[in-house]
This record gives C-alpha cells, sequence and structure tokens, in this order.
C-alpha cells in the first residue's frame, strides 16, 4: 500500500495569497503546499482522505486514475470545498461512495444540494453514495478494514482513520487516553503541526512531536503545516530521527 501527499497545507496554502513571508516567496518546491490530502492506493484500491478546493489539480499531478471513495474528515472548506470536482470519476465509474460523520454528511448535503438531489437532477452533476461513518465501528472498504479514530479540533470533533499500520490524523488538538491506544506502536503516523506558536485547535510543533513520543510509532510525518512554521530543510534538520516534514507529492510505501 502507498501513501501519496496530495496536499500538506494549511487552509490558506503556501504561498499564501498576497503574502510577502520568507517561505512563500520560497522558491523549494517543498516549500509550497497544496490543501491537506492523502491518496492512499494499492493494486485494487484507491481512495482520498479529504477533498479540499485543491482536488482537481491534485489529481492531475498524481496521476490518480480511479477512485474507490473519499473518506472524510470533517467538514471545513479546506477539506471538503473540492466535492464538485469527482465528476469525472462520476462519469466513468458511477456514484462514488464518501464516508464522514453523520454531521458531515448533513453540511455537505446543505453546501452541495445539487449533488444529492434525487429529482430533476442537473445532467452534469456527479452523484454521491454517502455512507456515515461512526464512533468505534471499523468498517470495510473493498479489501481493507479501516477503523475511525475521534479526535477534537478545537471543539468540534474530528475523524482520523486507521489502516492497520497506517495511521491518519488532521486538525488534531486533543484525543482521548482510550483513542490513543488504538494507535500506539503502529508502523506509519501522520499528524498535524501547524507551526511552533500555540494554537487554539492544532497542535504546534511541541504538541506533535509529544504526541507521537505517547504513540511511538516507528515513524511520523507532519502534515498540515502553515508558512510560518519555517522552511522546509530548516525544520527537518531539528526533528527527531524518526520524525519528518511531509511535502506535496511525497509518496511512501507502507
Amino acid at each position: 500500500m502507498k501513501v501519496y501527499f496530495l496536499g500538506t497545507g494549511t487552509s490558506q496554502g503556501i504561498p499564501v495569497i498576497g503574502s510577502k513571508h520568507s517561505v512563500c516567496l520560497s522558491a523549494d518546491p517543498k516549500d509550497k503546499r497544496l490543501r491537506v490530502s492523502v491518496w492512499i492506493h494499492d493494486v485494487d484500491f484507491s481512495i482520498v482522505i479529504d477533498c479540499g478546493p485543491d482536488f482537481r489539480q491534485q489529481m492531475l499531478t498524481s496521476n490518480c486514475q480511479h477512485l474507490d471513495a473519499v473518506l472524510f474528515t470533517h467538514e471545513h472548506a479546506d477539506h471538503t470545498a473540492g466535492l464538485d470536482d469527482i465528476r469525472p470519476f462520476y462519469f466513468t465509474q458511477g456514484a462514488i461512495p464518501i464516508y464522514a460523520h453523520e454531521r458531515v454528511l448533513k453540511n455537505l448535503v446543505k453546501r452541495f444540494d445539487y449533488i444529492f438531489e434525487t429529482e430533476n437532477k442537473y445532467p452534469g452533476a456527479p452523484s454521491v453514495v454517502p455512507i456515515e461513518v461512526k464512533e468505534n465501528q471499523p468498517f470495510s472498504l473493498k479489501n481493507k478494514q479501516i477503523e475511525p479514530i475521534t479526535a477534537l479540533h478545537g471543539d468540534l470533533q474530528v475523524f482520523g482513520y486507521k489502516f492497520t499500520d497506517f495511521v491518519y490524523l488532521t486538525d488534531v488538538k486533543q484525543m482521548d487516553s482510550f483513542e490513543i491506544e488504538k494507535i500506539k506502536g503502529v508502523k506509519l503516523l501522520v499528524i498535524n503541526a501547524l507551526r511552533y506558536e500555540p494554537h487554539t485547535t492544532h497542535f504546534n510543533m511541541e504538541e506533535a512531536i509529544n504526541f507521537i513520543h505517547l504513540v511511538q510509532p516507528k515513524k511520523a510525518y507532519l502534515t498540515h503545516i502553515s508558512h510560518l512554521m519555517g522552511f522546509h530543510e530548516e525544520v527537518q534538520q531539528n526533528l527527531p530521527k524518526n520524525v519528518f516534514l511531509a511535502y506535496d507529492n511525497l509518496e511512501i510505501e507502507i
């Protein structure tokens, strides 16, 4: 199974529009970050986690040809605003399954009502098969067993997802010990780290490193990164030996 980082940036992406910050002006490709998302794929398995406003560009760059499903962590725009761009997959495959918390599905119905319409549907609109993800209830998607992991993004519940030895978490600020026990000792952990300074709804660098020490994965990759974190190469030099800054278009095999 391979994990392809479609985007590793925070809600504004990097560079930020109109910003003169040195990281936003960097020529290093690793300092250019689209909105956060991953593509998890195998010979007969292809899903993305989150479908943000850069989804079309990410699909073209990654050369993703087939999509079995979209899993959503939560309803914020940087994770959901690209839903309409599943159209090419819909035209060739039919309705695309989407997995999310009941609250998130209701939010998507409100914002993308034309996608969920069943009568007099606009002929160019995509269709989806909504599937509710429930806390503490693993589910099977094709040949993979997936376990939802609950965390808090400020006061908002968010889902992470565990695929046997791989765990993907983003927009995390707090997690109960019960949920942490589910992921201890995994081979690969992806976790958000926004910047060095504290933030009300995201892990900063110190909190992310402390969380990694608690979970004890073999390797950890940081994502959902702000330009305020600093230059990729400089930040990487100061990380523990098993912790890495993810970057756009990085692909790793589990």
